[in-house]
């Protein structure tokens, strides 16, 4: 028996989603970060749940032989668990063995909350390997607590944990990380690497809104990101993909997603949760400038850049609409040619984290597309809407998973799927 009853010996089995692995004592499940499965480890228990408990590895007894160094010291088993660097959960386990474990997340996630029964591969980004899975971060938010320290939070805590490095993020972004010197009332920092090599370092005040974060300037400066020789114009603060080259490979997936026997240019195609055009751009560069094709987002700034990136394609269009609403509105106002050729159409959609959810998943059956391609960047609630799809009527015809995310639990996925009987 041992001494101290929130220090546990754990067997740990599998992974779960969040980066964190399961074990079980005494029939509880317990839910512990910084371990590999096959392992045997001594964990301090954090939290206590009704149905499950969640602790910290404090030491491996029986490590995996996929367990290796940690890449970022200031994350490292060695250090206290309210002392490790947040944001490189999978930074103690080899690169090719994190991305089965992700491969594992995606295929149960779809089985348990989709009733889907496919096994998914994730694939590397050209390159990482080479790597050692660092470097590829492109956009860093850091943490200012009241004594001045910069650095990430750990995980899962408002605890600012001051570092010297940052071994995930593009080498100009550490060297311009500040260090010293942070002038005072300063809340946190956002520091961004281009595709075209220019750093900006931004402090934000400690301004909140009922506690939330800093906001965002709404007249941040724009900058320009370019994949496969296209330039796309976006606000400074504007959401962007992190890896350098995640909007590339997100470009040739959606690419080779869509089904060109279900594609139709001039039907009423639809980007969703568009952003700045990136995934519309996508599509007409494979099928061409008169490729008719509306870009939703919500974000007026968003849509503004959409419209001047997408300006080259003449089908092209940009509203600024939640996509709920935009589609409600489709609903009302569309005939029955409009309805045919949105039948007849394509729709691409990129939800945030949260997912599309119930009501815009029932909204896309209600609108009855020739073919969708969802990406998605949390396997939970992909799982959930692509369960809902196929339940209404919709084949999914594959998914596939990349590891746009090094060293993190996070993994991206492009799912197709095509109406039932539709040819």
């Amino acid at each position: 028996m041992q001494s101290d009853p929130q220090i546990l010996e754990l067997d740990v089995t599998n992974v779960a989603h969040g980066g964190v692995f399961i074990a079980r004592h005494e029939g509880r499940v317990v839910f512990v970060t910084d371990a590999i499965p096959g392992e045997r480890v001594r964990a301090r228990v954090r939290r206590q749940k009704s149905s499950f408990w969640e602790a910290d590895t404090l030491e491996v007894l029986e490590p995996s032989e996929h367990r290796r160094e940690h890449v970022w010291s200031a994350a490292s088993i060695s250090r206290d668990p309210a002392q490790r660097a947040g944001g490189a959960e999978f930074g103690h386990i080899d690169l090719a063995h994190q991305r089965s474990l992700k491969e594992t997340v995606v295929t149960e996630a779809l089985a348990r909350f989709g009733g889907i029964e496919l096994p998914v591969t994730v694939s590397a980004v050209p390159g990482d390997d080479e790597a050692g899975g660092l470097g590829w971060r492109t956009r860093v938010s850091l943490q200012v607590d009241g004594d001045g320290r910069v650095g990430p939070y750990a995980s899962g805590t408002h605890s600012v944990i001051e570092v010297d490095d940052l071994p995930l993020a593009h080498a100009a972004i550490a060297e311009a990380m500040p260090r010293h010197g942070v002038p005072a009332g300063t809340a946190s920092i956002d520091i961004l690497h281009t595709s075209g090599g220019e750093t900006r370092v931004n402090l934000r005040e400690q301004v909140r809104r009922r506690g939330r974060a800093p906001v965002a300037p709404a007249n941040a400066p724009t900058i320009i990101e370019t994949v496969g020789g296209r330039e796309f114009r976006l606000a400074e603060n504007g959401f962007w993909q992190v890896h350098h080259g995640a909007a590339q490979v997100l470009t040739t997936a959606v690419q080779d997603a869509i089904d060109a026997d279900y594609f139709d240019p001039a039907a009423g195609n639809l980007d969703l949760y568009g952003g700045v055009g990136l995934l519309a751009a996508a599509v007409g560069d494979r099928f061409g400038a008169g490729t008719r094709i509306t870009s939703v987002e919500s974000s007026e700034r968003a849509t503004v850049h959409a419209g001047e990136n997408l300006a080259e394609w003449i089908g092209a269009s940009a509203q600024t609409a939640r996509v709920d609403a935009y589609l409600s509105g489709l609903f009302e106002s569309a005939g029955s040619a409009e309805r045919a050729r949105l039948a007849a159409g394509t729709v691409v959609l990129d939800p945030p984290r949260s997912g599309a959810g119930k009501r815009v998943i029932e909204q896309l059956v209600e609108l009855d597309p020739a073919q969708i391609i969802y990406v998605a960047c949390d396997p939970v609630a992909l799982a959930r809407d692509l369960g809902q799809l196929t339940a209404s009527g919709y084949t999914l015809t594959g998914v596939n998973g990349f590891d746009l995310f090094p060293h993190t639990h996070h993994v991206e996925a492009v799912a197709s799927l095509v109406r039932t009987g539709r040819r």
